[in-house]
């Protein structure tokens, strides 16, 4: 293949990141950590209980689970005098009919936000828009009438699985969004998908650099959120 070639394939597997399995996505509540590193944070007791709802991405696979993207953002929140506690749901390989099977668990630890980062292996996938839409759906009505805040974080298909698909899969996350009156992130991996340096040699699940990089993208909505 040639480095061009490399290059598209690998920025196709990054937008439809979140595929992959393993126990390390395993959902796990994340406690605050002590020491004096530069990754230790305080957190209230009191503070708010943020839920992430997600995949691999979430999950931070092949990476320490600090490093990926909720716990920057729990990090970076606290150093700004917004703390919250973090219960980190991601799991490798998840889709949206997963998230939506799981979702009791996540509701009974009583959470103030849930942030759900689904919906990439469905594209993959190739299940039907109206089926993706129908589960999110669900989720931000449960999420919403367990008295919590839902954040939906938005995904982006390559041009490969056709443009209607793609176009008709991108347009779901907004609109199910709005019909919710839940918060929203575009296309939360902007920036990161398909870029050779922010993305592991699996060219799929974003280096350290990357996750940083959607704590970064994603912090304004959260932070309102906790505001």
């Amino acid at each position: 293949m040639t480095p061009r070639g490399r290059a598209a394939a690998l920025a196709i597997a990054a937008l439809v990141a979140g595929c992959g399995g393993g126990a390390d996505g395993a959902p796990g509540v994340d406690p605050p950590r002590g020491g004096a590193g530069p990754r230790s944070v305080e957190v209230p007791a009191d503070a708010p209980l943020v839920a992430f709802l997600g995949d691999s991405i979430a999950a931070g696979l092949h990476l320490p689970r600090d490093r990926a993207f909720p716990a920057v953002l729990q990090r970076r929140l606290a150093a700004a005098g917004v703390p919250f506690r973090l219960v980190n749901a991601g799991v490798s390989g998840d889709t949206t009919a997963g998230g939506r099977a799981r979702l009791d668990w996540i509701l009974k630890q009583r959470p103030a936000i849930v942030v759900v980062e689904l919906g990439a292996n469905d594209g993959f996938r190739g299940v039907p828009v109206e089926t993706v839409g129908e589960n999110l759906r669900d989720i931000l009505r449960r999420v919403a009438d367990a008295g919590a805040k839902p954040l939906l974080l938005g995904m982006r298909l390559p041009p490969n699985y056709g443009a209607t698909y793609t176009a008709a899969f991108e347009e779901v996350f907004e609109r199910v969004a709005d019909e919710a009156d839940a918060a929203f992130v575009p296309f939360f991996m902007r920036g990161v998908a398909g870029r050779l340096d922010l993305n592991l040699p699996d060219g799929i699940h974003p280096t350290a650099e990357g996750h940083e990089l959607l704590a970064e993208t994603v912090e304004p909505a959260l932070r309102a959120l906790l505001r």
